[in-house]
């Protein structure tokens, strides 16, 4: 066998591989497939963007992996005006090649391997799972320190707002996961791709003094893009938090030659300067929950959690695959709640990326 073979052994199946037959059905629905599997953007990038990647696409040089002082210093900006997130040191901000390649790479970055145990959420994004796979470590399932016993984890991955369900971990249980991770040595690493895609409520990230304390010692803090920018093609995304933390995986991206391409750096810093492009994309997709919400409530469905992001997290109170079908033979696909976890088996995961034409096809759909 070999090395490759032995690598990809360890893993599950594709997911998106297993719904092909299912997505075939959609896409035979005589006004065509609405696809609300994947949460892809399909809104253009914006013109102030676009112009930041252009101006420095003739620059011939080699980026740095630590990112153009400009970006970290829009980062931190950001990071504070957006989400009044405060004593980000710009030296701890790492740009990365997309969230996805940090989140698989994590554990190994690290340095973990058979004898540590990484937790991920009961309901999870796969690649929290696929990381640890690839690393050779432990895994565990569990939302609740409760489960976790007298052992300590290497690394515990959260992910507020959560994909798929959207639910949103208040300051409290924040609190108590840090100063638990405190108590016993434990990185934090908190997938907060979502945070700037709040419906009801507040959601709050872990370095926010609240559940810090202004200590960000243990935590990371990772960030994306992809979302209320567009730029999930740029993979442009970014980590900060503990500064020892950033710095060894600062170092490690450096001998490996992880480094972001200048002009999406330049097209980040642009993107993270600006607040107007990203109010105009978080209220189209608010205006396309809302439509399908009520489609969904009319349809018969329930919709739990999905407080925030991108996703409705809902269930016909049926295995997952049987409501897959019944979708697509209205034209939809969405996704089967299997792919995050056994707990999400009676539900499917229906995104709001798709146009307003389609988002108002789907909703035909499922009230006729």
């Amino acid at each position: 066998m070999t090395a490759r073979a032995r690598v990809s052994s360890l893993l599950p199946d594709f997911p998106w591989d297993t719904i092909a037959s299912v997505k075939a059905k959609a896409a035979s629905y005589p006004d065509g497939i609405v696809d609300l599997s994947v949460g892809t953007p399909v809104d253009p990038v914006d013109p102030l963007i676009r112009e930041a990647l252009s101006s420095v696409a003739a620059v011939p040089g080699y980026p740095t992996t630590h990112g153009t002082p400009e970006l970290r210093e829009a980062v931190v900006t950001a990071l504070a005006r957006r989400f009044g997130i405060t004593g980000v040191d710009p030296a701890a901000v790492l740009p990365v090649i997309g969230t996805k390649e940090l989140i698989a790479g994590l554990p190994r970055l690290l340095g973990l391997g058979a004898d540590d145990l990484v937790v991920i959420p009961e309901v999870a994004y796969p690649t929290y799972e696929v990381g640890a796979l690839l690393a050779g470590t432990r895994i565990l399932r569990a939302d609740g320190l409760t489960r976790l016993g007298p052992e300590s984890p290497a690394l515990i991955y959260l992910n507020s707002p959560s994909n798929p369900t959207g639910k949103v971990l208040g300051v409290e249980h924040l609190r108590k996961v840090v100063q638990f991770a405190r108590e016993r040595g434990v990185i934090v690493a908190s997938d907060e791709c979502y945070l700037g895609l709040p419906w009801e409520g507040r959601a709050v990230s872990i370095l926010d003094d609240e559940v810090s304390g202004g200590d960000h010692t243990g935590l990371l803090a990772i960030h994306s893009l992809s979302k209320t920018s567009n730029l999930a093609s740029y993979r442009a995304g970014f980590v900060t938090g503990d500064p020892e933390l950033v710095a060894e995986l600062l170092e490690v991206r450096k001998h490996s030659g992880m480094m972001l391409p200048f002009p999406i750096q330049a097209a980040m810093t642009a993107a993270l300067g600006d607040d107007n492009h990203e109010a105009d994309q978080r209220e189209r997709y608010r205006a396309r929950r809302e439509v399908l919400r009520k489609a969904l409530d009319h349809a018969g469905f329930r919709i739990d959690d999905s407080a925030a992001g991108l996703y409705l997290w809902s269930t016909r109170g049926e295995p997952c695959r049987v409501t897959l079908d019944w979708l697509a033979e209205r034209g939809i696909l969405a996704a089967p709640g299997e792919f995050y976890g056994p707990s999400g088996g009676e539900h499917v995961r229906i995104a709001l990326t798709a146009t307003d034409e389609r988002i108002a096809a789907a909703a035909v759909r499922l009230t006729s």
